[in-house]
Parts: C-alpha cells; sequence; structure tokens
C-alpha cells in the first residue's frame, strides 16, 4: 500500500510539474516577445486555430490522460495488482498516465490505453477468496462428504505456513448446485492478496487425497 502510494503521488507530481513548466515557459516566451515590440494578436489568433485544430486530434489522448489521473487519485489499482479490465487480464507491471501494462498469466505483455478501460476488477485489493466447488457422485453420503472438506480445509488452516496466508476460518457453505452427474460443494477461504491461488492448490491436493485414502469418488467436473 505505501509503495502504491508512492508511485501514485510519483505520478501525479510529474504531471503537474510539466503542467506548471509547460504554462510558465509559455506565459514567459509571450512576455519576451512582448518586451521586443511585437505584435501579439495574430500569433495568439494564429495559436488559438493550431489549439483547437490539435484539440479535435488529441481527444484520444486528453481522454487516455484523464482516465490516468482519476485511477491515480482513486487508487484503483498499483504495480503488483492482478486485474481484469475487459480486454485483458494480467499482472500490473507499469502504470502511467496514458496506459497500463499488464502481464497476462501466459506471458503476454498488453498495453490497454487508459481511456480505454470502462470497468475494472481488482483480484489482489484488501482482501481475496479461494473457492472450490467440489464435485461428488450422487451416491456419495454427502454429509459425510462435507464434514470431510471441512476437517481437511480446517486442519491446513491450522498450519503455520498456510494459517498467515489466511484471513478468518475457512467456511464449507455445503451443496452448491446440482450438475447432470454430480452435485458441487462449495468451500470458501478468505485469504490475503494474492494467495488465493496458492491456497487452492493446495486445498484441491489435500481434498484429493483425503477423498482417496476415504474411498470416495470425485464427481465429473
Amino acid at each position: 500500500t505505501t509503495t502504491r502510494r508512492a508511485q501514485r503521488a510519483e505520478a501525479l507530481g510529474t504531471l503537474l510539474s510539466s503542467v506548471a513548466g509547460a504554462v510558465i515557459w509559455t506565459v514567459a516566451g509571450l512576455m519576451i516577445l512582448d518586451k521586443l515590440g511585437l505584435n501579439l494578436g495574430p500569433l495568439l489568433a494564429g495559436a488559438g486555430v493550431v489549439g483547437i485544430a490539435i484539440g479535435f486530434g488529441a481527444q484520444a489522448l486528453v481522454r487516455d490522460f484523464l482516465s490516468g489521473i482519476f485511477m491515480l487519485v482513486e487508487d484503483q489499482y498499483g504495480v503488483g495488482d492482478v486485474i481484469d479490465t475487459g480486454a485483458a487480464s494480467g499482472t500490473v507491471e507499469a502504470v502511467s498516465l496514458r496506459s497500463t501494462r499488464l502481464r497476462s498469466v501466459d506471458g503476454i505483455m498488453w498495453h490497454v490505453p487508459n481511456g480505454e478501460i470502462r470497468w475494472v476488477g481488482n483480484k489482489s485489493q484488501q482482501w481475496s477468496r479461494a473457492l472450490l466447488d467440489v464435485p461428488v457422485p450422487y451416491d456419495t453420503d454427502t454429509v459425510k462428504a462435507i464434514a470431510l472438506i471441512r476437517r481437511v480445509v480446517e486442519g491446513m488452516a491450522a498450519e503455520p505456513e498456510w494459517a498467515g496466508r489466511m484471513l478468518g476460518r475457512p467456511e464449507v457453505w455445503g451443496v452448491e448446485r446440482f450438475d447432470t452427474m454430480s452435485l458441487a460443494i462449495r468451500t470458501v477461504v478468505t485469504t490475503r492478496p494474492l494467495q488465493q491461488w496458492a491456497v487452492s492448490r493446495e486445498l484441491r491436493l489435500r481434498l484429493k487425497l483425503a477423498f482417496d485414502d476415504a474411498g470416495i469418488d470425485l464427481g465429473p467436473p
């Protein structure tokens, strides 16, 4: 959080510095020309026309910059967060006022203009959640299966290595849905940011081994 705030402050500081510098140099240039006795009327009129033309052509760039400012001010995401923008998803590697760079899980670097981001889902802000739907055949003793899942997940949460990655007590919500050949038992673990995937993988392994030992088959996904 501290790093993200520092990056946000640095980006905003750079923007304000650039804008202030441009305004100061422009005013200084006009004052110098005025002291030299040049007629600034035609120059200002021509600059106005050029400015309007540039403004129409740079609408997308202006939109990107404004969107970047709001993203930084609102702290929607920062470097290291895992986000989904709809068009692309991955780990944020850089955030500028014009674009955001994402590295997807398959290694692709996505350059997303800030003005094109209509909505963004942050998967690593404040806390995350490991969500598992464990499929079991219909002829399985459902109460026994739920008790086994609860025992496995609570045992994992009691281990120091994994307790530090979890927040609160894991929950087994029960039967979530009925599929064609199986029913799904939902398990939920609230985790620290970016730890949901590691917790999910370890929990799947432990559940598979526990179900094998208990002689309970896992149903088709």
